[in-house]
């Protein structure tokens, strides 16, 4: 997941860097200079007064900035001194901001998140006012109204910023404008809580022995689960504890046990906020002139309108169900031939343990019997070298001056045959208490022509929740931890690489619905027994590799369980544009009894005194825009159409640089499809995905992201 914010050698033991190669900021600088960059390793604050005064600076500075936007002479405004002079402030203020989001998401201390947390209020309610500064934007419109001639980035930038005050009301009657104002501030605070309550909450289950009856080791033995002589304590809100009892716990019992704790995470404090959220957003549409804020969230996506994205996820749902049903049967047979229960239906904390169970009974696969070829930092070097290799860059540790976790890495990468600085990315990969709980990006500092014409490099970090190490083994991943791991690196890779001139459109600000497609695809990499062999190796003998007829397996087992897969993806999004879908003015919201009865309908049976939304992260940063994942899925699918046709299949650099240079590198600084054509070569084709998903007639899945006048496939609406 791309976390949405503010507007190769082959080791056989864990990576050892020598302290003579360890190097620093310092030993890129030249080079930067030579390119005319700049590099910057951000300073971190120490103590919560230090948090809040680096929001209070930011602040200051940009309503200094918007001043001097908005005293201009009005007959001499450019393009300089309103558009870009915005954009300019904006790069400072979100250097801050991310900042600041990095702190309460990581910060091992309490005290530090809770000043995070009130500075990140105090910085949005701020930054909503922005567009109300009636100052500014008559200097913006003034120079509109000169009716420039623009071109490129340069002209995309002046459009999507007149955009941008349409949307936030500016063409509204001034008390009109006051009234959305208002509420896109309350809304801004209502969202920052729902999203500290997630990562706030701790859900700790105790269970016996005999009540884990068959999980594995990686969660028994994980650092604090054994709490007593035959006392084990699941954390509920860690993921891959939660995920790892669900697939292989015997007991029922226990397994819908810690779903019902996982499915009602921060329901007391989310439940009310949520309501609140859905009210707020629908206000604000309505005031704005759309019929919804699912009509307002995609206007500016690939969609173009809910409708679109409905019909893309609806037509997929149906598409899909013939081989949703068999799947669902055959996990229900092996159910009745366990408990000889003939009348045994498959519940919503089933279908990992029985996909567990056919993997390894039909496929001769177990999932965790697999975690020996994946020792974490062995893995991590082979994605290095697999990534550097194919996109022509070169990564080298580089010390931290500061640290929020011991065991922060941090990294510099660079262009391989010229050396020219690209970037840096921080890795914390390991979950403790207090931090962000699942597995996204975070920007840190955009990519962005400066005013003195020097160009900023970006820094992302890459926050993670891995198995930790054991005192007698390193942290072992799953196959799906590893498929994880490259598609989050894919994301810090679309940042860094940017040569956007704007942070407007710098490395991953494009559609949201697209933004997932580039690391999506790359999580393909790990299915080729090519691609696997250069890193995964059984970690206590790595002459043993994975066998290709147990790859062939992996991928049999992948097709034979997709339609339970994509069932409950799709689902997760007709329950977010349900929640934002048409909705009576003034009427009041009951998110989980609008959400629940769609886990039946679209999935699975659950228990009905659940509320799973109150810990849907999503709905916040991907409101209205869960079917992004889909929509982008099916552009990836066809993407990895380039690499799977090259000479050098997914290890093709010829490719992988037309990637990086077609894709990666414009980021949003030119229309998308554009883009996507020029890597592809032609118009993009539903076809590859409906392959994945055991759909053959294109007509099924007719509201996809498809340019294709002859299969079906309806093509996007056209922009406004």
């Amino acid at each position: 997941m791309k976390k949405l914010l503010f507007v190769s050698l082959i080791l056989a033991a864990p990576l050892v860097l020598r302290a003579e190669n360890v190097k620093s900021l310092a030993d890129f600088q030249a080079a930067a200079e030579k390119a005319n960059e700049i590099l910057v390793i951000p300073d971190w604050p120490k103590t919560p007064s230090e948090v809040q005064g680096e929001i209070d600076k930011a602040i200051a500075n940009g309503n200094a900035a918007l001043d001097l936007i908005g005293k201009q002479d009005l007959a001499k405004v450019t393009f300089q001194s309103t558009v870009e002079a915005l954009d300019n402030m904006q790069n400072e203020a979100q250097i801050a901001i991310q900042k600041t989001v990095l702190v309460q998401q990581t910060n091992q201390d309490g005290a530090m998140r809770d000043a995070a947390e009130k500075a990140i209020k105090l910085f949005q309610d701020w930054a909503v006012g922005i567009d109300y500064r009636e100052d500014v934007y008559k200097a913006v419109k003034a120079y509109a109204d000169t009716k420039p001639k623009l071109e490129g980035e340069d002209a995309l930038l002046l459009e999507h910023t007149l955009r941008d005050y349409r949307r936030a009301g500016l063409a509204l009657p001034p008390e009109k404008r006051a009234e959305v104002e208002k509420l896109r501030k309350e809304l801004a605070q209502l969202e920052t809580d729902f999203q500290a309550n997630i990562v706030a909450v701790k859900a700790p289950v105790t269970f016996t022995k005999a009540e884990l009856d068959g999980v594995s080791d990686s969660v028994l033995q994980s650092p604090g689960v054994k709490t007593g002589d035959d006392s084990y304590t699941i954390l509920a809100n860690v993921t891959f504890q939660y995920n790892t009892v669900e697939e292989t716990a015997k007991n029922e019992a226990t397994r819908r046990h810690l779903y019902d704790v996982r499915f009602n995470l921060a329901r007391d404090k989310n439940v009310p906020v949520l309501n609140d959220i859905l009210a707020h957003r629908n206000q604000i549409a309505l005031k704005l002139g759309y019929k919804s804020w699912d009509d307002f969230q995609t206007e500016i996506k690939m969609a173009k309108s809910g409708a679109a994205a409905k019909t893309f996820i609806h037509d997929l749902i149906a598409g899909i169900q013939p081989k949703f049903d068999a799947e669902v049967a055959e996990l229900r047979k092996l159910k009745v031939e366990e408990t000889k229960d003939p009348n045994a239906s498959i519940s919503i904390w089933d279908w990992r343990y029985y996909q567990t169970q056919l993997k390894k009974e039909k496929y001769t696969i177990d999932p965790e019997a697999l975690r020996v070829y994946f020792p974490f930092q062995r893995v991590l070097q082979g994605m290095f070298d697999v990534y550097q290799n194919i996109f022509g860059l070169k990564f080298t540790k580089i010390i931290p001056p500061d640290k929020w976790v011991d065991d922060l890495q941090l990294y510099m990468v660079t262009d391989a045959a010229s050396g020219q600085p690209l970037g840096m990315f921080y890795l914390d990969m390991f979950p403790r208490e207090g931090k962000f709980n699942h597995f996204a990006e975070f920007g840190i500092i955009p990519g962005k022509k400066l005013p003195d014409g020097k160009y900023q490099r970006p820094t992302v970090a890459l926050l993670c929740n891995f198995p930790p190490p054991r005192k007698d083994q390193p942290s072992l991943l799953s196959h799906q931890d590893v498929e994880t791991l490259f598609h989050e690196f894919g994301h810090a890779l679309h940042a860094i690489v940017t040569k956007a001139k704007y942070v407007r459109f710098s490395g991953t600000n494009v559609p949201a619905d697209f933004v997932e497609a580039p690391s999506q695809m790359l999580q393909n990499w790990v299915w080729n027994k090519k691609v696997l062999d250069t890193f995964a190796a059984d970690y206590r003998d790595p002459s043993k590799k994975i066998p290709a007829e147990t790859i062939a397996k992996l991928k049999e087992a992948k097709l034979a369980t997709v339609g339970v897969f994509y069932r409950r993806q799709f689902t997760f999004a007709d329950i977010d544009l349900t929640l934002h879908d048409v909705h009576p003015a003034g009427q009041p919201y009951d998110c989980v009894a609008m959400s629940n009865p769609l886990f039946p309908k679209d999935f699975l049976p659950i228990d009905s005194d659940t509320a799973f939304v109150a810990y849907f992260g999503h709905l916040v940063g991907y409101d209205a825009g869960y079917y992004g994942y889909a929509w982008a899925d099916a552009i990836a699918a066809d993407m990895a159409t380039v690499f799977e046709n090259a000479p050098n299949g997914f290890l093709d650099k010829a490719a992988g640089m037309r990637l990086r240079n077609e894709i990666y590198a414009p980021g949003g600084s030119r229309d998308i499809d554009i883009s996507i054509r020029k890597f592809l070569g032609r118009e993009r084709s539903i076809q590859p995905y409906l392959k994945t998903l055991g759909i053959n007639t294109p007509a099924k899945a007719k509201g996809g992201p498809s340019k294709e006048s002859d299969t079906g496939a309806a093509k996007p609406p056209t922009k406004p």
